[in-house]
């Protein structure tokens, strides 16, 4: 059986949670505490130098870096496809995911906002709006590029793919820091939708074994 070594709040073992319970793939949550330093050394830190999640152990081998892993689930379990069949609409697709995985959650996760709090000094209203602003500032794009590919339920077309298990877990977040969503009603629609299917409800972070 798979392991995923994962945190609960991590948007980034969060996708991946998805994409497993899409594929009906088996996998064991070996929990990794971000917030304890410790707990990021050995035995983790041998097997992912960067002591960040998720990574996955599969076949022997140790996996690492959130959209290597779903492609790599996307290759070897390819059916329910994440992807869609044409070129065309395959990069639209990736497009829309690194938007979330590269410009906005980069800018958020917890490194970064320890960095803020610790070296910077920054308060709780600066790191607030600091951590609103580049939610924001992505969400803006990806609701402009969701108008032509979204009729509320998916990012595109009839079930559920890449895209959506990238975006769910960003909306967790920006509704956890209270994000005004009003101006973002697509990514709203498709959050709340996608909420309603098992596969998203089972991954999400306050049904994980080490929530709290």
């Amino acid at each position: 059986m798979m392991k995923l070594y994962s945190y609960f709040r991590s948007s980034a073992a969060y996708r991946v949670r998805i994409a497993l319970n899409l594929k009906q793939v088996d996998y064991q949550i070996e929990a990794v505490d971000l917030l304890k330093a410790e707990e990021q050394q050995a035995p983790y830190a041998e097997l992912n130098p960067q002591k960040l999640v998720p990574a996955l152990a599969h076949d022997g081998r140790i996996l690492y870096q959130s959209m290597a892993i779903l492609e790599y689930l996307e290759e070897t379990f390819p059916e329910p496809a994440l992807l869609p069949s044409e070129p065309e609409t395959r990069a639209e697709v990736r497009a829309l995911a690194n938007v979330i995985a590269c410009d906005i959650h980069p800018l958020n996760n917890t490194r970064v906002i320890a960095y803020l709090r610790d070296d910077l000094a920054a308060g709780d209203d600066a790191r607030l709006h600091w951590y609103r602003h580049w939610i924001g500032l992505g969400f803006e794009t990806v609701e402009t590029r969701l108008a032509a590919s979204s009729d509320g339920r998916f990012c595109f077309g009839e079930t559920p793919g890449l895209a959506d298990a990238l975006l769910i877990p960003q909306v967790y977040n920006a509704r956890r820091f209270e994000l005004d969503m009003t101006p973002y009603p697509l990514i709203d629609s498709i959050d709340r939708h996608c909420l309603q299917i098992e596969a998203f409800a089972r991954a999400a972070p306050e049904n994980q074994p080490d929530a709290s």
